[in-house]
């Protein structure tokens, strides 16, 4: 009788253990389906579950979310494959916190679909909701060739603009890797824009904090102007016949303060207006003539500097700081094409402590 229970006790664990792994995909794609199917103004679902327990990690394959009443079908979240582990190296560190590495994700903003959005203060923010499909802290996360689009299907051509082929990584996110830094953790990002242009974004955070301290980076360089056309012909009535834009930006926050500016760059840029008409030509002359009068003709270059400063409620730019820096631009100086490391997180911190006195 002894020996029988020798071998049916381990028999019925090996046998519990299967029955458990085959039943637990189920279970965790029922919950992943229930915080989706949750989430105020949206709906999603996912496809399937892959669990690997010998890595502690799962598997969401196509994950899906759009707003209830989007007009279209095109749809905001398209996850093809996202990754969620525990992140081992951190383990031996004696955290326990996991990493996301995402294949092929997509967000695509409808501008129509979202109308409705800021005039619903009760439908809640839809990353909140995500963060519970991970059971434990982000301390690391991948994209692999991701892309974002703000479409506007309402224009004729239809707008979208968009950045693809993103490669990003942030590690360090819950500060398990201890410094003597301010800002712990690293972000490294490209992408590729419209218009062909090459997308940088790099800096560091500090993502513990309730108001996370940030200084980051941004730039977007020789891109296609004639990949506007689309979107200026329909809010301005103008295209590019030929030239290039660049976008270059920093921003620093501290303790809930926010520095930073916004730098547009158009290079050798040439307008032309709509089909023949008294008012596209006059449209088309008024534009041409501030291109002239406000364009560096020595760099060839019409450019302006827009300065943001101020806590994350109430973040606004100085309208005359705006309009000299575009005769700074004209006049005086061609704005470097680089972004210009004017903008750090000291600065930001000590903004915020002469803020609080």
């Amino acid at each position: 009788m002894f020996r029988k229970k020798r071998f049916i006790i381990p028999a019925v664990i090996i046998i519990v253990l299967i029955v458990a792994r085959i039943l637990l995909p189920f279970y965790v794609k029922k919950y992943v389906n229930n915080v989706l199917a949750n989430i105020p103004g949206y709906y999603g679902q996912v496809d399937d579950i892959d669990i690997a327990l010998f890595r502690g990690a799962y598997v969401i394959d196509n994950l899906y979310l759009n707003k209830v009443d989007a007009g279209s079908q095109v749809p905001f979240l398209d996850f093809e494959k996202t990754d969620i582990s525990i992140e081992w190296s951190s383990l031996f560190k004696g955290k326990i916190v996991s990493e996301i590495v995402m294949y092929r994700p997509k967000l695509t903003y409808i501008f129509e679909d979202h109308e409705k959005s800021s005039k619903n203060p009760e439908i809640d923010d839809w990353t909140a909701a995500l963060t519970d499909l991970v059971p434990i802290d982000i301390n690391r996360l991948q994209i692999n060739n991701g892309k974002v689009a703000f479409v506007e299907l309402s224009a004729d051509p239809n707008i979208d603009l968009h950045f693809d082929q993103i490669e990003l990584e942030a590690k360090n996110l819950r500060n398990v890797v201890r410094t003597e830094q301010k800002l712990p953790s690293s972000l490294n990002a490209s992408a590729v824009s419209i218009g062909q242009g090459n997308v940088t974004l790099e800096g560091n955070l500090d993502l513990v904090k309730k108001i996370p301290d940030m200084d980051v980076s941004f730039s977007l360089e020789d891109a296609n102007a004639r990949s506007l056309n689309d979107f200026t012909n329909h809010y301005a009535g103008i295209d590019f016949k030929n030239g290039t834009y660049n976008i270059y930006s920093e921003v620093a926050i501290a303790d809930g303060f926010l520095k930073g500016y916004i730098k547009p760059m158009l290079v050798d840029s040439e307008l032309i207006g709509k089909e023949d008409g008294f008012l596209e030509t006059l449209w088309e002359g008024f534009v041409g003539f501030f291109k002239f009068v406000l364009k560096n003709h020595k760099n060839d270059t019409l450019a302006t500097k827009v300065p943001l400063e101020g806590d994350l409620n109430d973040v606004q730019s100085n309208t005359w700081s705006l309009i000299f820096n575009i005769f700074e631009n004209a006049w005086i100086q061609a704005f470097k094409g680089m972004t210009d490391d004017s903008v750090n997180f000291e600065d930001a911190q000590k903004a915020a402590n002469e803020e609080n006195k």
